[in-house]
Formats: C-alpha cells, sequence, structure tokens
C-alpha cells in the first residue's frame, strides 16, 4: 500500500539526475552562476528544459516521463515555497508564474538551439541565468548548453527518460 511503483522511482531517478547537474558546483564557482536560490532555480530550469524537449520529440512513455519529471519539479517547488513559509492563497499564484518562467526559458532556449542562433541563446542566458549582467561565462554557458542539447540527443530517449543521463563535463568545456 506504501511501497512506491517504479514509475514513481523512476521519475525520482530522472528528476534526480537533472537536480544534481543543475547543482555541480562548477557552474557555481567556474561559471559565475550567482550560487542563490534564484540562480539554483534558473540552472535546474535550464537542464529541465532540455531534458523535457529530448523527451517531448520521442514516444509516448518518453513523453509522458518528461511531463511527470516536470510535474516533479513543480511539487518540489511548492514544498520549498509552503517550507519558507509563503501563505496558502499566495503559493498557487507562485506556481503560475513559476510555470510561466519556465516556458519562457523554454521556448527561448529550445528555439535558440533549434535555430543554431549563438546570440539568441546568448541573450537568453544572459536575461534568465546571469539577471542581464554581461558575465564572461555567458559563452561557456552557452557551449555547454549546446553539448549537452547535443548529448541528450545521442541518448536513447528510453535512457533519458530511465534517468541515466550522460551530460558533458561541464568543467571540461570551461
Amino acid at each position: 500500500m506504501f511501497r512506491r511503483t517504479p514509475q514513481a522511482s523512476t521519475i525520482e531517478a530522472l528528476y534526480g539526475a537533472i537536480v544534481a547537474q543543475a547543482r555541480a558546483p562548477v557552474f557555481y564557482r567556474d561559471y559565475g552562476v550567482a550560487d542563490t536560490v534564484n540562480g539554483r532555480l534558473d540552472l535546474l530550469m535550464l537542464h529541465l528544459a532540455l531534458v523535457f524537449e529530448r523527451l517531448a520529440r520521442a514516444d509516448e512513455p518518453s513523453r509522458a516521463a518528461g511531463q511527470a519529471a516536470f510535474d516533479r519539479f513543480c511539487r518540489d517547488v511548492d514544498d520549498h515555497l509552503r517550507e519558507q513559509g509563503v501563505s496558502d492563497l499566495k503559493v498557487p499564484k507562485d506556481m503560475r508564474r513559476l510555470g510561466e518562467a519556465f516556458f519562457g526559458r523554454y521556448r527561448a532556449y529550445i528555439s535558440a538551439l533549434k535555430a543554431s542562433d549563438r546570440e539568441a541563446l546568448r541573450g537568453a542566458l544572459r536575461r534568465n541565468v546571469f539577471a542581464d549582467q554581461d558575465r564572461e561565462a555567458i559563452d561557456s554557458l552557452a557551449d555547454y548548453v549546446e553539448a549537452a542539447a547535443q548529448a541528450l540527443e545521442r541518448q536513447p530517449a528510453t535512457a533519458v527518460a530511465g534517468g541515466r543521463l550522460d551530460w558533458p563535463d561541464p568543467a571540461g568545456l570551461r
């Protein structure tokens, strides 16, 4: 009755792999991403967008896994808001804004990648990850995002959906 289903453990593995990569210290230490709640959230949304896009173009079970990972992300953020003392009346509004922020970032990142538009990708990273600050690391992060998208594309969707993600090493691209 209280056992987790295999699907739940698979989604936890997928979401855990996304979170682990987004929390890699190299992004904060070498890439100059702010080690703040917003900085960590932006990197999490970036990695989630890349995985979500990869799975959105796969078979139905993989698409469902992508949606489940997004749902898990939403539950995670909802839990964090409540732990921070955000009122029950304000949480849905904050979650709506977060959803809009995620899908805005998703569209910006993925459209830039699909168009091979480096300047659009740099602009999206500058706006979202670096809060409109010109940073030397924008080019390095853009290199990483392109490499991550390519790496995910080379992996079977079933492996990605199962949480077996082979991310590029961000330290090796810096």
